[in-house]
């Protein structure tokens, strides 16, 4: 008997991840999330401007004060797996490779639409300074009757990582949710930084 309720409680603890996992993994998919978020900006188009509620590193711009630069946006989370094991190394590589250029301008931008109450500015400062991050960080302004902040609708994102590179004109030219091909995106940006 007691082996039999075993198995029943297996089971079902079975079933629980695996509809656990079918839920987590519909809200990264295009049908999870909100309309207005359901496709990614098109490249190609104007750049929307940001919408922020603090800056780390720098004491604040905005998109149009940057016309003349490429621009370079990292839309990260704290506990975001491919943040931390993808893109913010990558974008401490760029800082690094680019810091004497000064027609690019690197930014993170903290798009947090879920585990608000983790994700704090306070939690951030801490992380980005753990990190060595130097480039200018924004924090996407979060309205509490809305599950996702405003920079993140304004670009369409699809959760994070998410990359967005802009070009001198104010353009995407690039926007590419989750892992891309790094030699491409360098690329473009070198081929923007020449024009």
């Amino acid at each position: 008997m007691n082996h039999l309720k075993l198995r029943v409680i297996s089971s079902c603890k079975n079933i629980f991840i695996l509809l656990v996992t079918i839920i987590t993994i519909s809200t990264f998919t295009h049908e999870g999330f909100p309309k207005e978020i359901q496709e990614i900006t098109e490249a190609g188009t104007p750049a929307p401007e940001w919408v922020v509620s603090e800056w780390i590193n720098s004491s604040g711009f905005t998109l149009k004060e940057l016309r003349g630069k490429v621009v370079v946006i990292d839309f990260f989370q704290l506990w975001c797996p491919g943040c931390s094991s993808f893109l913010i190394p990558l974008m401490l590589r760029w800082e690094e490779a680019y810091k004497d250029n000064p027609n690019i301008q690197l930014i993170g931008i903290h798009t947090v639409f879920e585990g608000h109450d983790y994700q704090t500015t306070n939690r951030l400062r801490r992380y980005v300074k753990e990190k060595g991050i130097n480039h200018p960080i924004a924090v996407d302004r979060y309205v509490s009757s809305k599950r996702i902040p405003e920079t993140m609708i304004r670009y369409q994102t699809r959760g994070t990582p998410q990359i967005a590179i802009i070009d001198k004109e104010g353009t995407i030219r690039f926007e590419k949710f989750g892992r891309f091909d790094v030699k491409e995106a360098e690329r473009l940006i070198d081929q923007l930084l020449r024009q």
